[in-house]
């Protein structure tokens, strides 16, 4: 059996990945609006976390611009998946770090985008989390993605950075000469030259 080329794997995970999630992401809201009454927690390990299902118009963690929540949100979701996209094509094949922290930023922005366009109630949100009234805004699997992804995708950029600056001063020292011959080959005044003034 012939071991499929490096562009093949990266095609596979990425698109794995978003399959899966925004499948798991469809099937845990359909499962969260089927059996939980808005508004209502529904304990699963104590106080620490409960389902409890809310529709959210706006943004991550209820971030709301008014009226037009939902078609902003949508269009800003398009814009970012084109810009995600061309940083996936622009990845490397052997860079399975950065196709993974795209992908799960994709997936969600998909689960999500599916919701605004489905319903004007918004995005399906059911996993609450905190610590008596202490609780972090409702969120989904979509959301867990996208910030895992996000983190995830920031920390490949950081690096990439770092090793892009740590290269450039390594051919800058190893490269003096190059960088003197740069230097001579500015134009100066002939000694001998008048000055015009």
């Amino acid at each position: 059996m012939e071991r499929s080329n490096p562009i093949s794997r990266k095609r596979a995970l990425f698109w794995g990945v978003i399959v899966s999630v925004v499948l798991t992401d469809a099937f845990t809201k359909l499962l969260a609006v089927d059996a939980l009454v808005p508004r209502m927690p529904h304990a699963l390990l104590g106080n620490f976390i409960r389902l409890t299902l809310v529709y959210n118009p706006g943004a991550a963690f209820g971030l709301h611009v008014g009226k037009y929540s939902r078609e902003i949100f949508s269009a800003l979701s398009i814009a970012a998946l084109v810009l995600l996209w061309q940083m996936y094509r622009s990845t490397r094949a052997g860079d399975r770090v950065r196709t993974l922290a795209l992908a799960l930023v994709c997936s969600g922005a998909v689960g999500n985008l599916i919701d605004r366009v489905k319903s004007a109630r918004g995005v399906v949100d059911f996993l609450d989390v905190g610590i008596g009234v202490h609780r972090w805004p409702t969120f989904n699997v979509a959301d867990m993605a996208v910030s895992c992804g996000a983190v995830a995708l920031a920390i490949v950029l950081w690096r990439e950075d770092a090793q892009a600056a740590t290269l450039a001063r390594e051919v800058a020292l190893k490269e003096p000469e190059a960088a003197r011959k740069e230097l001579l080959l500015v134009p100066t005044r002939e000694p001998d030259a008048p000055l015009r003034g």
